[in-house]
């Protein structure tokens, strides 16, 4: 079985977009989407220089449109479950049919100013911590007053809050490296983000899953359209849990596809579920073979179903 999964802010590349316009009508929609959520993915995602895309409220929907306009050129792609980092809930959810795509990034566009502004009223950060013994890590985040923002599995935990605790973090045998971001993402300093974008995503209309939706708040699959929706706005504030989502990727999938801008949670899946078998789709050139991986799994899938039955 296949699952979809899509990346989070950070993996944002200068002229990301500029393969996939090439594609029949993509340039069209792209310039669609724009419109309507007053921002010019066209540029941004093309001519634009690395410090204008690392802003919050350009990331975001950049990312989420690279993904769909992946997912599209692999045209009739069917998949047992999807999943998102962060951000890229927005473009599962999507990818699902929970929510159209242009609502999509007229949920990403807002996300993304909110998250913005939230992070402006009060200096903060995040940092990587890299390797070290579980339990000692997250006591260590823990003693300085910190949140464990992303637990990323295969030995990954983001760290964010105050600057200065920050600075201070140094877990036995670990590294740790800051994050060239805004803010304290997925913590209470967010909060001020959640009740703008809850008000929107109740004026959203939304459907029944046709798969199988893989939460950052605990793993938990979920197909209720309006439950997926609500999980992704109270995520703003709450911690990812990527490691759960893995585990659940593992137990519903063989083999997974991630969406452009894709390579870091096929890195972080290959180190922690190795038994999925994982292809990044990362230009136009890799859709012939991402294609021949999505009939290999889904051939395995209607064999596991016929011997079933």
């Amino acid at each position: 079985m296949l699952a979809f999964i899509a990346p989070g802010q950070g993996a944002q590349t200068p002229g990301m977009l500029s393969p996939w316009i090439e594609q029949p009508h993509a340039l069209d929609l792209l310039k669609a989407w724009s419109a309507e959520i007053n921002l010019d993915l066209v540029r941004l995602g093309t001519t634009a220089d690395a410090d204008e895309i690392k802003d919050t409220a350009n990331a975001q929907p950049l990312i989420v449109a690279a993904g769909l306009l992946g997912a599209r050129a692999l045209s009739d792609y069917r998949f047992a479950v999807v999943a998102g980092h962060s951000v890229g809930e927005i473009t599962a959810a999507a990818l699902a049919g929970v929510i159209s795509e242009i609502d999509a990034m007229k949920l990403v566009r807002a996300r993304g100013i909110e998250m913005a502004k939230a992070a402006a009223l009060k200096p903060a950060g995040m940092a990587v911590v890299l390797g070290g013994d579980r339990t000692l890590v997250l006591k260590a985040i823990s003693n300085l007053g910190l949140v464990a923002a992303n637990d990323n599995g295969a030995g990954q935990i983001v760290a964010a809050g105050d600057l200065d605790a920050l600075a201070q973090l140094a877990p036995d045998g670990a590294r740790v490296r800051a994050l060239a971001v805004a803010g304290a993402f997925h913590t209470s300093y967010m909060q001020s983000a959640v009740e703008p974008l809850r008000v929107l995503a109740a004026q959203l209309k939304v459907a029944v899953a046709k798969c199988g939706v893989v939460s950052n708040k605990d793993g938990a699959v979920i197909t209720d359209g309006r439950e997926v929706l609500d999980r992704i706005v109270a995520q703003i504030s709450n911690p990812v849990r990527w490691d759960l989502c893995m585990t659940a990727l593992a137990e519903h999938s063989s083999g997974a596809i991630e969406v452009p801008p894709a390579g870091t949670l096929v890195g972080l899946l290959k180190r922690a579920v190795p038994i999925i078998e994982t292809f990044a789709l990362k230009s136009i050139e890799d859709v012939t073979l991402a294609k021949e991986f999505s009939v290999r799994h889904q051939d395995e899938a209607n064999r596991q179903d016929e011997h079933a039955n």
